[in-house]
């Protein structure tokens, strides 16, 4: 059966952002180039593999393409019949997006952009080593909606060295002044060998476990007051196009709101996918293979017709249940046990009891005849919940 969910990783960045450790690299013309014809031929090479139900353009900042690169991209998609998917979601960055492109990502059937914003203060932009204004934001948010989208969502960061609950409090407001159809906030963490991090260990800023949790808390408050429920740890979604409706408390917790992003949630049920350009990863019946985090060793590889896979991992399906367990929780929803059977073959209660009955026991886990879910705290700590269900493999 061909896959249904397709990520496609564009690597290029203006600049590298202060706290990222993904991967990326500068946008140069001749290997921005390279890099378009060789994904063109990654996507033929998978033409039979799949059947896009959900797309995700990711970054880097796929958004910095040229006009004509995209449609190279967007005309080779036609061709395969890959047009059409039911989310199409693509990441911008404000200030990379022109009327132009965004009439063209419209006409081809994207139907979904995450705007990577991450503050509305300009000083805490340059602290983040972002390359656009907070002018640009709104500049660009008014750009997209003009080209017909009408399934907006915004990337926020909080904690960021320097930033008050106040300044926090203000770009939640204005940024939710905007109404946006979805709203992801991540707590900032600072990741080896980013210049924040050096930084930090330097002493140059502290960080305040008791500021991040008021924050967080900031977040829980205005997201639902301005309509967007939470449905996993950073993710918030409307119900309705109604943009003035309060976030109703669902009656069933497994209710995911209309507006929550699918291909996200088809990653934290364990659902397999394509992964496509440097640094993606496939996820194909418990075998996971990751291509090689360097995109003119990509290209060569494609151009040989050689795949592009670094890596290629199988798990024993118990360790991969225990992942699957772990991501799945991160949901605000949880799991079901039925659900979670039919997704790895064994039960969540049966395997996990005793941690089960740990998260419960101090507050972080709620548990009833149909489902687990973590409560609001231990959504909070859900890292390290995680680590109760990964089973590492016995060595051979």
């Amino acid at each position: 059966m061909p896959l249904t969910s397709l990520y496609v990783h564009v690597p290029f960045c203006a600049r590298k952002c202060h706290y990222c450790a993904f991967y990326s690299e500068p946008a140069r013309a001749g290997l921005l180039r390279r890099y378009v014809a060789a994904l063109c031929r990654d996507m033929e090479a998978a033409a039979n593999r799949l059947r896009p139900h959900t797309v995700y353009f990711g970054g880097g900042t796929p958004s910095l393409l040229s006009l004509s690169q995209w449609r190279s991209i967007l005309d080779t998609m036609s061709r395969l019949h890959w047009l059409g998917a039911v989310e199409w979601t693509l990441e911008c960055n404000p200030a990379t997006v022109s009327p132009e492109k965004a009439r063209l990502w419209r006409d081809y059937g994207v139907n979904r952009v995450s705007l990577g914003v991450q503050s509305l203060e300009d000083a805490l932009l340059k602290r983040l080593g972002r390359v656009h204004s907070r002018r640009m934001v709104f500049q660009t948010f008014e750009t997209l909606r003009a080209a017909g989208f009408d399934n907006l969502g915004l990337d926020l960061m909080f904690a960021i060295p320097g930033q008050t609950l106040e300044m926090w409090r203000a770009t939640l407001h204005e940024a939710l002044a905007l109404a946006p159809e979805h709203l992801s906030a991540y707590e900032l963490t600072f990741e080896e060998d980013t210049p924040l991090y050096h930084q930090l260990r330097a002493g140059q800023f502290s960080v305040s476990e008791d500021l991040a949790c008021a924050m967080y808390d900031a977040l829980l408050e205005d997201a639902a007051a301005r309509g967007l429920a939470q449905y996993e740890i950073s993710n918030f979604a409307r119900h309705t196009r109604d943009r003035d409706a309060r976030a109703p408390a669902p009656a069933d917790p497994g209710t995911v709101p209309a507006f929550a992003c699918r291909h996200n949630l088809n990653y934290w049920r364990g659902g397999p996918f394509l992964g496509l350009g440097p640094s993606a990863a496939t996820h194909l019946d418990g075998v996971r293979t990751t291509n090689w985090p360097d995109t003119t060793l990509y290209c060569e590889r494609i151009e040989q017709g050689q795949p592009p896979a670094q890596t290629r991992d199988e798990l024993p399906p118990l360790s991969r249940a225990g992942e699957i367990a772990a991501f799945g929780l991160r949901m605000t929803a949880g799991w079901r046990f039925d659900e979670f059977e039919r997704a790895t073959g064994f039960d969540l209660r049966r395997e996990w009891p005793r941690e089960l009955g740990q998260l419960v026991d101090c507050g972080w886990g709620r548990l009833d005849a149909e489902r687990f879910r973590l409560t609001r705290e231990g959504l909070r700590f859900a890292d390290t919940v995680a680590q109760l269900f990964l089973r590492v493999p016995a060595p051979p």
